[in-house]
């Protein structure tokens, strides 16, 4: 059942509960901060964009975007398969961006590049995952994960479909953990989801050869994108204009030009080329000078 709302707003957010036993919080579309308490959405604060492309394709395509309309779209996947819930899915197979995070990560290990990602996950914090279908099953539809609370039946299947929870007490987001227990485990070819430029530099000085995975750039420094763009393979656009502007003049391989992603290095390159001789879809392949930008982008770029 969809949470009824309660009408009211109150210093730029939207409240919709009291009780902050089971806390989850999310950052999506333009770095709208979410709260989810208990299963309902507690809070959403006002988005800094106005429009967004990729926004309009969200299974429940947010055309305005304004705290109303980023509730329902949260609601929706919270209704639709179970973020934040104990009972959420962990498994998937259906591509909803041609190259999001998760789709290439997915593509890298079913390819044999990859045999381990590093990932955040809601209800079990940083997780270690082997399968092409959990990949894309818990990155597939989330946003950038801030914190999360521990929900034991959903770790309890992670781990019984093969995944590795870092720590069941707490559900901790730690990225850096994470790839060394990776490696602690015998992988060799780890990708990472990494939103910070300081995270992304501890995981780069202490396992260089790590596949790092730039996500939820949206309103980033331009110091933090100039060290990004160091260590990272692949960068997402999101609405940050540094990341197109930095990434993009260094990038060896565009793919997109809403909310594009940008390929760093060669194997960045390799996993974009590698999705998409997997694909049917056609595909226009041109030689130009990047960034290129499309008609229609985030506004503003923060």
């Amino acid at each position: 059942m969809i949470p009824q709302r309660e009408a009211g707003k109150k210093e730029g957010l939207l409240h919709m509960s009291e009780n902050e036993d089971d806390i989850h919080v999310i950052e999506a579309v333009g770095r709208s901060k979410i709260v989810i308490k208990n299963g309902k959405v507690a809070e959403v604060s006002v988005s800094k964009l106005r429009h967004c492309p990729l926004a309009k394709k969200f299974a429940l395509p947010i055309d305005e975007i304004t705290p109303d309309a980023v509730k329902a779209n949260i609601e929706h996947r919270m209704n639709s398969w179970g973020m934040c819930h104990p009972h959420r899915k962990i498994s998937g197979s259906v591509d909803f961006v041609g190259f999001g995070a998760s789709e290439l990560i997915s593509c890298g290990i079913l390819s044999g590049s990859l045999d381990a990602a590093v990932l955040a996950c809601d209800g079990a914090g940083t997780v270690i995952v082997t399968t092409p279908e959990m990949v894309q099953g818990i990155g597939g539809r989330m946003s950038g994960l801030v914190s999360t609370s521990p929900l034991k039946e959903e770790m309890d299947r992670i781990e019984q479909d093969g995944g590795i929870v870092l720590d069941r007490a707490h559900a901790t987001i730690d990225p850096v953990l994470g790839v060394s227990r990776a490696y602690e485990r015998g992988f060799s070819h780890v990708a990472v989801t990494v939103a910070s430029a300081d995270v992304a530099a501890a995981i780069h000085a202490k396992h260089p050869y790590t596949f790092i995975f730039g996500v939820h750039m949206s309103g980033i420094t331009e110091a933090d994108a100039q060290h990004l763009v160091e260590v990272a393979d692949i960068i997402t656009a999101c609405a940050s204009k540094w990341i197109w502007q930095i990434a993009g003049a260094k990038a060896l391989l565009q793919a997109g030009t809403a909310v594009p992603v940008f390929a760093l290095t060669k194997r960045g390159k390799q996993l974009i080329l590698d999705k998409i001789a997997r694909s049917d879809r056609p595909v226009l392949v041109s030689g130009s000078k990047l960034p290129v930008y499309g008609p229609e982008l985030p506004d503003p770029l923060l």
